[in-house]
């Protein structure tokens, strides 16, 4: 009794053991996330409003500065500091197209929730349904401050806020380095972002038309650098 109890016990131990190391071997090299990174992009930008009626005139300098937290393989948060340089034509107090320009420096903080189209992460060979690419779109609510000449002539700074969305690609190239191109699209909640007193609520129909809002894009592209690893699911696991 005492040997058959013995060879049950070590039978029950080598199972146990062999479970383990198999647990062990299954998940080394499964990605372990980092829930965070931050990043840097530049590019171009321009806006749509009463001096530049069609997309990409006047194009001009764009930058901007974010941090990105991961909730999911598909869903993330963004919170994002940018600025960016427009400009167009001036206009008399009748409207009259002039053949000098001005310029208007815009700067905007927002934050965005993103969708990825697909499970973005480092590549693993145990879930082939992560990829080291993906399309992605976002949205958010943002606030801005640009420069604003009244009709007295007074210069002053004025706040509005807009509310972004737009899409764009990610590539992850190396385990905590990536790529990000995006096209993001401002909808302000004014009409005086060119800071002109002559296109300043030109038609009067601020507070109510949002179709008669001015728009401001961006198209940039970025280098990002992950930060703050996940913990692992468990000591024994290399996850």
């Amino acid at each position: 009794m005492r040997v058959r109890g013995w060879i049950k016990y070590s039978v029950i131990v080598v199972l146990l053991m062999s479970t383990g190391i198999g647990m062990r071997a299954q998940n080394t090299g499964l990605d372990q996330p980092y829930l965070g990174e931050i990043g840097i992009q530049g590019g171009c930008g321009y806006y749509v409003g009463d001096a530049t009626p069609h997309i990409f005139m006047n194009v001009r300098e764009a930058y901007g500065v974010h941090f990105r937290y991961k909730f999911t393989k598909r869903w993330a948060v963004q919170a994002k500091i940018s600025g960016q340089r427009i400009t167009g034509n001036e206009y008399t107090i009748r409207g009259e197209k002039l053949d000098s320009k001005w310029t208007n420096r815009l700067y905007g903080a927002d934050i965005m929730a993103e969708f990825n189209f697909f499970r973005f992460g480092s590549s693993n060979k145990y879930d082939k349904r992560i990829r080291p690419y993906t399309p992605y779109i976002f949205m958010g609510i943002g606030i801005g401050m640009y420069s604003d000449i009244k009709y007295s002539g007074e210069k002053t700074v004025t706040a509005a806020g807009y509310f972004p969305l737009g899409l764009g690609f990610k590539w992850k190239f190396h385990e905590r380095i990536g790529l990000n191109v995006a096209w993001q699209h401002n909808i302000w909640f004014s009409d005086d972002v060119e800071g002109q007193h002559a296109l300043n609520d030109k038609h009067h129909l601020n507070g109510w038309n949002w179709m008669n809002c001015d728009i401001t894009s961006m198209l940039t592209v970025g280098i990002v650098f992950e930060i703050a690893k996940a913990h692992k699911a468990c000591r024994i696991c290399n996850w």
